[in-house]
């Protein structure tokens, strides 16, 4: 298998078994993402630097105008597209075999966790990988310590509170807090001192 092959079995969003060949390889792919994770982590690069590590992890370009601020770490990284205008904060964590999609102007603070793998609850298939996608569109912010949970999709314009669990879709322009995350306003009624109240980063 090549990552071709092995990226197209991810993107069918099908179930992946212990026992197949696509689960070996990912393992394989995991090592490769560690590396350069730990080449980006644990030495000072200049921006310009960090852009082109990150886009050998993910395996494409980024904009000129990507930031991110390390540590980061990714278990792959070849299922991460980013936007334009995008920029991650520290610590932030990124699980993308199932694949996670970044719009133009997002920002995603400290420690932050998209997670796009699930497991089965039945413990004799606890092994068993379930992929679903993350997509937050454009000028989505994140807080700090957010965790998104697989297959949600964020609208655009919404705003993530610091600390929410994000376990179902956020239409855009909303407000959400807490665990797991609940709309409490829309853009156009949230003053400037409740945004920052609620964000806090």
């Amino acid at each position: 298998m090549n990552l071709k092959e092995y990226l197209a079995i991810l993107e069918t969003g099908k179930t992946v078994e212990p026992d197949s060949e696509a689960y070996a390889f990912m393992h394989k792919v995991s090592q490769e993402a560690i590396k350069v994770t730990m080449e980006m982590n644990n030495k000072y690069h200049e921006p310009s630097e960090l852009r082109q590590l990150f886009s050998k992890l993910i395996g494409k370009e980024v904009d000129e105008s990507f930031g991110l601020f390390p540590p980061f770490y990714s278990d792959c990284g070849k299922r991460i597209t980013v936007g334009k205008n995008v920029f991650i904060n520290a610590g932030c964590k990124f699980q993308d075999q199932g694949g996670i999609t970044i719009g133009d102007g997002c920002l995603i603070g400290h420690n932050a966790v998209l997670a796009t793998i699930n497991h089965g609850l039945d413990p004799a298939k606890r092994q068993s990988l379930n992929l679903a996608p993350i997509v937050l569109e454009e000028n989505v912010w994140l807080g700090a310590n957010v965790t998104i949970i697989p297959g949600v999709h964020i609208g655009k314009n919404s705003v993530v509170s610091a600390g929410a669990v994000v376990t179902k879709d956020v239409p855009a322009n909303s407000i959400v807090v807490g665990v797991p995350a609940r709309v409490i306003k829309t853009l156009d009624g949230a003053s400037n001192d409740e945004k920052n109240t609620l964000m806090n980063n």
